[in-house]
């Protein structure tokens, strides 16, 4: 039975993976085997081939550069740039990175191009939180926004949450140090005074106003909106607490003859438990924003968590996520009127 993703192309940047580039390879052939085909950008002689994957050679990287936009321009061949023109030029239909969210976040601006009427890119990534699945973004493309900024992020995020988890309606709330309307920063008391007088207007998703960080987790929200810099932060935090969380429960099961025992019968719900905290099974970030859809893995993840991605990004375009998160944004009014006119370089990836 064909998938939704067969035939879909998705263009793959194997430089800047923690585990390199003959790791991302694999991944690629993973993703080929569900019927995703894979453009693979990467030093060729570090990668195997395999069916569903063309091997374009790029063995430059500007994973490490210190200045991703002067390096986007001034390396052309670089695996990240080749990649997002191959997205742009039509070849492929997503682009799929673990690379610095610089270099692939300049590359999507300069290459790719930001969508008509949106004001800066979006990094959203769900979280897996059990029971409570919540949608977090931004989480590290733009360390500094406006008000403006968030309340795109805001319909960016329940038109993913609408396209990808079917909720018709997703709850989204603003992060802040508490839930009355007069707590947070100037950006936040701005961001929600916009936020609730245009959710008067329109009612495509439920708004409930300032969430606490606590409430990550309790399932008040579907979709969370902050900045960047906020966003990556707390991101990192879940990411380690759970990790260290998960490391206690295991030692404990460890620690006594009689404990061992208990492990042995609560093996199979803690191994569910820990599969459903597990970032790699996600597969990365949403780069929402761009004419075409990007998806950014962590860095350290492995092949599955990288061919995660891969398949994150084809059952994206198969969605036509790219489209009805613009169409919900011009719905609400909540595009730019007048042409783009900020610079790639005014982007500040956390």
């Amino acid at each position: 039975m064909a998938s939704p993703q067969d035939g879909v192309v998705v263009a793959v940047d194997a430089n800047g993976a923690d585990l390199g580039p003959a790791e991302v390879a694999a991944a690629a052939a993973m993703a080929a085997e569900q019927g995703v085909r894979v453009l693979l950008f990467g030093p060729a002689d570090r990668m195997d081939p395999a069916p569903g994957v063309e091997i374009v050679d790029a063995p430059i990287s500007i994973a490490k550069a210190a200045d991703p936009v002067r390096a986007t321009r001034q390396e052309p061949g670089a695996s990240i740039v080749q990649a997002a023109l191959a997205v742009a030029h039509g070849d492929a239909d997503a682009l799929v990175s673990g690379g610095s969210t610089g270099a692939v976040l300049a590359a999507g601006v300069l290459r790719i191009k930001r969508a008509p009427g949106i004001y800066r890119p979006a990094l959203a990534v769900p979280i897996p939180v059990p029971g409570n699945p919540v949608t977090l973004l931004d989480v590290g493309a733009n360390a500094e926004v406006r008000p403006e900024h968030l309340v795109q992020f805001a319909y960016m995020g329940a038109a993913l949450v609408q396209a990808v988890l079917g909720i018709e309606r997703p709850r989204v709330g603003l992060l802040s140090n508490g839930e009355e309307a007069i707590k947070g920063t100037p950006l936040v008391l701005e961001a929600h005074a916009a936020l609730t007088a245009r959710v008067l207007e329109s009612a495509s998703f439920e708004w409930v106003g300032n969430v606490e960080g606590t409430d990550l987790t309790s399932g008040v929200a579907d979709v969370i909106v902050t900045d960047g810099f906020t966003g990556n932060v707390t991101l990192k935090v879940m990411e380690g607490v759970s990790q260290t969380m998960l490391g206690a429960v295991r030692d404990a099961a460890m620690s006594s003859r009689r404990s061992k025992a208990g492990g042995m019968l609560l093996r199979p719900a803690l191994r569910d438990f820990r599969d459903g905290l597990d970032p790699e099974g996600a597969g990365g970030a949403y780069l929402l924003g761009l004419r075409r859809l990007g998806v950014v893995p962590h860095g350290r993840f492995t092949r599955y968590g990288i061919s995660r991605a891969i398949l994150l990004a084809a059952r994206g375009v198969s969605g036509e996520l790219v489209e009805r998160t613009h169409t919900a944004l011009e719905a609400a009014g909540a595009l730019k009127s007048s042409p783009m006119s900020e610079p790639a370089s005014t982007v500040q990836p956390s």
